[in-house]
């Protein structure tokens, strides 16, 4: 009788231990699945982070802020905002902060600039991120096989503290939360937080908010106190304690932030620079002033005496057409006319009804043009700006 031996099964375990050295696990680890397709899933072939600048690499608004606390805005680093109550009284600065665990080039940093005395039952401060809910559609939330995912982040705090963890599903499922634990302050820490499926409410399929995930800074009585067991119980940002708000120049700072399919965090994915900002302009693009150049920021014709309307190309589509357009200042902005005279600089800059994704109808008012003569508005000023939002 002639016993065969599948070679490639009576191998395994040496193909494992060579999958070990690049990735960093151990093939005990990946001995948990049972085919060669769980193994390949395991270990996350392809696009797996579901966070966007989880790295922290892009900040196309600023690198620092100040005087934060007061109203909910993206102040640095891209798709990272900062929201709060109204009656909360601690203020931060915000900053992309070259200081970051090994392997990465930056972290997003607050400290506190002016500490909490007094917390009320409802007052919260955090940071959050809105993940499209188109793109977790992966997750089959709605259904029997809903799938649990991994959140992973790197945190350094100087205040050794309990601190909670929010995920919201924005389309009616409600809310988890978990928290995590500052072990040992100014020391960068690796903590993870596996959330099981959502059988019972499904993600819409389309453009808006799908997930909310936000680390609380402070958190009122009602805001706070116990973790999830599952879906739409447990306080609203888990068994958090408001030690570093309350801590004059506490500091807290986060990278490596990774939302993943399934219950295992694995290495966090890093992506090129150019990757992640086009990642980010889908939901927010600023087009800066060339230093020591006059930059064209559209090109058109004037409509009447006051009004020049043109067409702006978009540098990467965004999640939907843009409603308004941020500046500068008037005065970095000018309109030439093809004759090469230079108009006053404009009154207003803005975006027209009707734009897109891709392509917006722009214009400029001022006074003194000529109708039907073609011109461009141009940035005329260093400090020059135009950006464009289309956030969650």
């Amino acid at each position: 009788m002639t016993v065969r031996v599948n070679k490639d099964s009576f191998n395994l375990r040496e193909k494992l231990s060579e999958l070990e050295r690049p990735i960093g696990l151990k093939g005990s680890e990946l001995m948990r699945s049972e085919t060669a397709q769980e193994a390949r899933d395991f270990i996350s072939a392809g696009r797996k982070n579901l966070i966007i600048n989880g790295a922290m690499q892009v900040a196309q608004r600023s690198t620092s802020a100040t005087n934060i606390g007061l109203i909910v805005a993206y102040n640095t680093v891209d798709r990272w905002r900062f929201a709060d109550s109204a009656t909360s009284t601690a203020r931060f600065t915000e900053t992309q902060s070259s200081d970051a665990p090994e392997g990465f080039g930056f972290s997003r940093k607050f400290e506190v600039t002016t500490a909490a005395t007094t917390i009320n039952s409802t007052d919260t401060q955090y940071t959050d991120q809105f993940i499209e809910a188109q793109d977790l559609q992966v997750l089959k939330y709605g259904t029997s096989k809903a799938e649990s995912f991994t959140i992973s982040f790197y945190v350094k705090c100087s205040v050794a503290a309990e601190m909670g963890l929010r995920i919201q599903h924005e389309d009616g499922g409600g809310n988890y939360s978990q928290s995590y634990t500052i072990n040992n302050a100014n020391t960068w820490e690796y903590k993870t937080i596996t959330v099981p499926g959502n059988t019972v409410t499904a993600i819409n399929n389309d453009n808006g908010r799908g997930f909310r995930i936000a680390f609380p800074f402070t958190a009122g009585s009602s805001r706070a106190g116990t973790n999830s067991t599952q879906w739409g119980n447990g306080d609203l940002f888990g068994a958090h304690t408001n030690d570093f708000v309350t801590t004059n120049g506490a500091t807290w700072q986060i990278t490596g932030v990774q939302l993943e399919v399934g219950k295992n965090a694995t290495e966090f994915q890093h992506r090129s620079y150019g990757e992640e900002l086009a990642l980010c302009q889908r939901y927010y693009q600023k087009n800066i002033q060339t230093s020591g150049q006059y930059t064209a920021i559209f090109t058109g014709s004037n409509y009447s005496s006051t009004t020049v309307y043109g067409t702006y190309h978009i540098q990467t589509p965004m999640r939907t057409s843009p409603t308004s357009m941020g500046y500068s200042s008037l005065s970095h902005f000018s309109i030439i006319n093809t004759s090469g005279s230079t108009n006053p600089n404009p009154t207003a800059l803005g975006i027209d009804n009707g734009s897109g994704t891709q392509t917006l109808r722009v214009y400029a008012t001022a006074s003194g043009l000529t109708a039907g003569q073609g011109a461009f508005v141009q940035m005329n000023n260093t400090s020059a700006y135009i950006d464009f939002s289309a956030e969650l």
